[in-house]
């Protein structure tokens, strides 16, 4: 099997002849790699990654406003700040676009990006050149993430019990937005593309960010529109969720995810074998190395036995599992702990 193969088999729950493998890393620690293993390595084949490919479309849309050095912003108005804590850099949101908003009227006076600001001319040829070889990856949906993104965490939490009506309004605006300009992408792209992200972070590391009821009057209907979009053009549904999320995952099977990252086995609810049991059938896993005290903190024999712990567990019918960390590989993890991580994979992952 070739990378694309492995990977949409694990996803599809056919037979793989090894668990595939995706990284998610820091810029520090791609940079680490590179020295590692010296300029002009092919990292993905040294460390036996298969990972996704991916196409976007170009942004072309009104001039970006400037902003002081150091910062960095978006078509939504987001600004993030380069803070440098000493063991690695992080870009830190510093201005949310909507937290002024108290109204409907203050919502419909904000400057709402189009599908119209993209250039959606060249994906096609990036997917295609990719699609042999990889799984191609397209697209980013998260409602309740953008909704943090664009009035604040604390803002945002609040919306739905302060003014629901608001809240309503300002969700579907951004679901007409996501909804148009995914369906451009996956228009131009069409046949190309087997995976897109519809994803949120509903959880905390003990425990849901909002309650189930939340999440059904307000996420879940703009998940769900987002979902049957993806499927329609026979498109998996990646759906990307950190924490104890336990509580979501029946409905967010329900409403046909199909991926499930990142797996923090560590938090309440999220035991490795009970997942499979309960959901096995319908998920493919993705993730799932521990990435909190195992990879930056444990030795490489720890990192080693957490790695098959992941494979007994995930896949032990030899399927639907993607093994990769449970979150972007950080800065003060050894290099040591990373090359073990993927050669215990490969070396152990073998069916």
């Amino acid at each position: 099997m070739n990378s694309r193969e492995r990977v949409l088999a694990a996803i599809n729950h056919e037979k793989c002849d090894r668990v595939p493998t995706d990284i998610w890393a820091t810029g520090e620690v791609w940079q680490k790699l590179r020295d590692y293993f010296g300029a002009g390595t092919d990292l993905a084949a040294a460390l036996h990654i298969d990972g996704f490919a991916a196409t976007w479309p170009k942004y072309c849309g009104p001039a970006l406003p400037e902003v002081p050095a150091g910062e960095s912003i978006d078509f939504w108005g987001i600004r993030n700040k380069r803070v440098d804590y000493g063991t690695g850099a992080y870009a830190e949101q510093c201005a949310w676009p909507l937290a002024y908003a108290k109204t409907i009227d203050d919502l419909e006076q904000f400057n709402w990006p189009t599908a119209d600001w993209f250039d959606y001319s060249e994906m096609r040829a990036i997917a295609q050149a990719a699609h042999e070889k990889q799984a191609v990856m397209c697209g980013y949906m998260a409602p309740f993430y953008y909704h943090n993104l664009l009035r604040g965490l604390e803002q945002s939490l609040m919306d739905p019990y302060d003014d629901p009506e608001f809240t309503h309004h300002f969700l579907n605006r951004l679901g007409d937005f996501f909804y148009q300009h995914h369906l451009r992408m996956f228009e131009t792209c069409e046949g190309l593309i087997d995976v897109a992200q519809v994803t949120d972070d509903l959880g905390s590391q003990t425990g849901p960010m909002i309650s189930l009821d939340t999440f059904r009057e307000f996420y879940q209907p703009h998940m769900q529109r987002f979902i049957d979009l993806c499927h329609g053009f026979g498109i998996k549904v990646f759906h990307h969720d950190d924490g104890a999320i336990r509580t979501f995952i029946p409905d967010l099977v329900a409403m046909g995810i199909d991926v499930l990252n990142p797996i923090q086995h560590v938090c309440p609810g999220m035991a490795l074998d009970g997942l499979k049991r309960d959901f096995g059938q319908a998920l493919c896993f993705h993730g799932g190395i521990e990435n909190q005290q195992i990879l930056p903190f444990g030795t490489p024999e720890e990192v080693r036995a957490e790695v098959r712990n992941n494979i007994d567990n995930l896949a032990n019918d030899g399927t639907g599992y993607i093994l990769a960390p449970c979150h972007n590989l950080q800065p003060v993890t050894p290099i040591e702990n990373i090359l073990a991580m993927y050669d215990e994979a490969w070396q152990y992952g073998k069916f």
